[in-house]
């Protein structure tokens, strides 16, 4: 099995988004207006998983405020998830649902290091067996939390909506179609991903000026 690429450094940003641009000309026109997008690594590991079960369906600021209030508590690992009482995690502003999905989190056993060489169909087999943990949040560690080169996270919503508008498409693609669209963009997917985001952002904030 050929060892996967690792974005490591705003280099590998610049390159992956050298060849999207010279291979499709909507990614040099993303090029010119954004330059190459960020590289947003981040550690990986339970805290990562964590938070973002934490993060879903809430906005940035609440869930910012939520996991401050974790992170006063002392809950950002498995066994200090398993010994909190409902009250201490529901006071820290978990949902019902969310206290339920950290928890079976705490108890999964992942071998966090063991992902760092898997293939990418077994991250995210891995990771979605834990309640709480869907594809698009799988796929997003795999990107930022393992800096994955050559992974696409179609769900998300900006994803489309940013397509949509580089593209040029009648409307927003859905998931399935934008996955397929995403294939010609291998073996720089997750650069492609980080173009879209930021064309999107700067095409939002021209419309809010305008």
């Amino acid at each position: 099995m050929t060892a996967a690429r690792i974005l490591e450094t705003s280099g590998c940003m610049a390159e992956g988004a050298a060849w999207l641009a010279a291979a499709d000309p909507a990614f040099a026109r993303a090029l010119e207006i954004c330059g190459p997008p960020p590289l947003r690594r981040r550690p990986d590991g339970f805290a990562a998983l964590f938070e973002a079960i934490v993060s879903q369906q809430v906005s940035t600021q609440a869930a910012r405020a939520i996991l401050g209030r974790v992170e006063a508590a002392g809950l950002r690992d498995p066994a200090a998830v398993l010994a909190a009482d409902d009250a201490l995690l529901r006071g820290c502003g978990l949902s019902r649902q969310k206290v339920r999905y950290v928890r079976a989190l705490a108890v999964a056993g992942i071998d966090y290091a063991a992902l760092r060489d898997a293939p990418l169909s077994g991250i995210v087999e891995t990771l979605t067996a834990v309640p709480g943990v869907g594809r698009w949040t799988a796929e997003i560690y795999a990107m930022f939390s393992l800096g994955r080169a050559d992974v696409f996270a179609p769900a998300d919503l900006a994803l489309q909506e940013g397509a949509r508008m580089l593209l040029g498409l009648p409307e927003r693609p859905r998931e399935a179609p934008l996955r397929r669209m995403a294939e010609r963009w291998a073996p720089w997917r997750s650069v492609a991903a980080g173009m879209l985001w930021a064309y999107y952002a700067a095409m939002k904030q021209r419309e809010g000026v305008a």
